[in-house]
């Protein structure tokens, strides 16, 4: 029996050894207020379910707590966090915002959270921290409406904002790889034309990314998560060239463009969905495995991590995630 490693690895290589691989992720609400929680939660959820990596998610302020930012917990669906405090107001906000330490702070307890997860799992399993792009990171520091404000009216007080974004964020993915993890998910939430332009897009979201992107050599499970509708799915070609090794692709392909078996066509690397988040938490399993079936005549199999677009939400059944776990078996 393949180990996860080697079923990633084959995965990744355009191969098949007994199966395709399988993931889910998912918040852990109220537990991931703490290193030890969090760990204790996303291993329970791996142990539940044999899942083929393990991809960490903290809430989305993990990154930005040390900037002062502030969250709570209201009970969403998604098991996301409710932002009570920004820290960006006004344009020269953005060049004020410290250099922060990876080692020490809310940055500090992720990486007592991942040293622990990989202690505990050992090599053979994949882990995966959750790393937000710094696009995506100064949208919770300043608010969507004001960061989308400040890009087009401010957009050299931004653009100094997002740098140290990057240069602290690329400190963080350093520091975390001497843990031992094997990649990261590098979360894109403005690549959709509903948001920005491609050329907007380009200077404020890729452009940056470019100072992030040249993970440690042993980073070789890495997934980029292209979030929403409408997305630029043809960057990711680009990206894979910043990470310079085979990447896997994630987006809502259950609910915009392009389909898994398109997608394939323009894109050399991994893809990785197949499954309705509607599905998982309002269907059966037998439409979940419906879903999963469908997502392997579109592959083939090859090249192929069946998954969700996006989070799975803490609503959905176990007898769906099971379906969903057994369904490329």
């Amino acid at each position: 029996m393949p180990t996860h490693r080697e079923r990633m690895q084959a995965c990744l290589a355009g191969q098949i050894l007994d199966r395709p691989p399988v993931a889910l992720w998912r918040h852990q609400p109220v537990d991931d207020q703490s290193p030890e929680t969090l760990a204790a939660a996303t291993l329970h959820f791996q142990q539940t379910f044999d899942f083929d990596l393990v991809k960490v998610t903290p809430a989305s302020s993990f990154c930005l707590r040390d900037w002062g930012v502030e969250d709570e917990w209201a009970g969403s669906s998604e098991g996301t966090r409710r932002y009570t405090k920004r820290v960006i107001s006004r344009p020269e906000d953005w060049a004020r915002l410290p250099m922060l330490e990876p080692r020490s702070g809310h940055l500090g307890r992720q990486i007592e959270c991942l040293r622990s997860l990989r202690k505990t799992l050992g090599p053979e399993t994949p882990i995966l921290q959750t790393i937000f792009n710094p696009l995506a990171q100064a949208k919770n520091l300043a608010g969507e409406t004001q960061m989308l404000d400040h890009l087009r009216r401010y957009p050299e007080a931004l653009l100094e904002g997002l740098k140290i974004i990057a240069t602290s964020t690329k400190r963080f993915i350093e520091a975390a790889a001497e843990t031992g993890i094997d990649g990261i998910f590098y979360a894109v939430q403005h690549a959709q034309a509903s948001l920005l332009t491609q050329a907007e897009y380009q200077t404020f979201g890729l452009a940056i990314d470019q100072s992030i992107l040249t993970p440690a050599p042993e980073l070789w499970c890495n997934i980029l998560h292209l979030h929403g509708e409408q997305i630029y799915f043809d960057l990711s070609p680009a990206y894979a060239l910043l990470f310079s090794r085979p990447l896997i692709v994630n987006w809502h392909d259950r609910e915009t463009p392009p389909s898994l078996s398109e997608a394939q066509r323009r894109f050399e690397g991994v893809v990785c969905g197949g499954l309705s988040r509607d599905t998982l938490v309002l269907g059966t399993p037998a439409q979940v495995r419906e879903e999963a079936q469908d997502a392997l005549r579109q592959t083939g199999g090859k090249r192929f991590l069946l998954s969700t677009g996006c989070v799975v939400p803490i609503t959905a059944p176990y007898g769906n995630l099971r379906a969903a776990r057994n369904g490329v078996a």
